[in-house]
């Protein structure tokens, strides 16, 4: 009889501590899950100011120098790097990128004759001539690793005529045209052809009919594929102009 009353006394207070650790464990864990969330940056872009006021002006008697020959700077003319042009060259590129391509092709027929710190500079009066804001740093490829290029309201659909890569199942054949379910959103691609990681990457949520195929698809129907091409319309409304097509899985999704 004492033991069992004693047993009684003593199992609320065993009941407690357990409960207490719990609470303790779950307050360490959603502590360290809001450190975790704080501690990843946010994606920067170039509307984080990547550049400064001063070299943009660097930039400007540079590109008076060397480039106004084959670029202008207003959104119509000669080769515009300005408006609706450089959007379509460069929505969802990164700075990186644009620095690249600067270094190889100006001036024209001639790429890379000039210093590195005269391509950031050019890169940064690029920037500053399609609105985007200075900043306190110079823009170099250290500081501007992984910076995109989008639209002030986010990416926003890839305009057409832009080359991409899609990935999704392969529906049925509609007149002359197919069509992929379950299709990702297109990803912008510097050639034609399929990604290495094509297979295992997880399919989408949209519909896209594929146009001018020349392949005969009959016999993959179902299954996962890889297309690449031409959009036709913003992000690919009316479809994409197919460049190429490519088995990845035979099942899908």
């Amino acid at each position: 009889m004492h033991d069992a009353q004693r047993s009684s006394r003593t199992s609320p207070s065993r009941s407690r501590i357990a409960m207490l650790s719990a609470a303790v464990l779950f307050v360490a864990s959603a502590g360290s899950a809001l450190i975790g969330a704080q501690g990843a940056p946010a994606r920067r872009t170039v509307w984080d100011g990547v550049y400064t006021d001063a070299q943009a002006t660097r930039g400007t008697q540079a590109f008076g120098q060397s480039c106004t020959n084959c670029h202008t700077m207003a959104t119509t003319g000669n080769r515009p790097l300005t408006g609706e042009k450089f959007w379509e060259g460069w929505t969802q590129k990164s700075v990186p990128d644009l620095i690249t391509f600067v270094r190889t092709n100006m001036p024209n027929g001639n790429g890379g004759s000039l210093s590195a710190s005269t391509y950031h500079d050019l890169v940064a009066f690029i920037l500053k001539s399609n609105g985007f804001p200075a900043g306190t740093t110079e823009l170099s490829p250290e500081t501007v690793a992984g910076v995109q290029i989008i639209p002030k309201d986010g990416p926003g659909e890839l305009p057409a005529g832009t080359l991409v890569r899609v990935i999704g199942c392969l529906g049925p054949q509609v007149g002359r045209d197919w069509t992929l379910t379950n299709a990702t959103v297109p990803e912008r691609i510097e050639k034609a052809g399929v990604g290495a990681e094509d297979a295992g990457k997880p399919v989408g949520d949209r519909t896209t009919t594929l146009k001018f195929v020349l392949t005969r698809l009959n016999n993959f129907a179902g299954q996962k594929m890889s297309v690449s091409g031409l959009l036709i319309g913003p992000g690919g409304a009316d479809g994409i102009n197919v460049t190429t097509v490519n088995r990845v899985a035979e099942t899908c999704p």
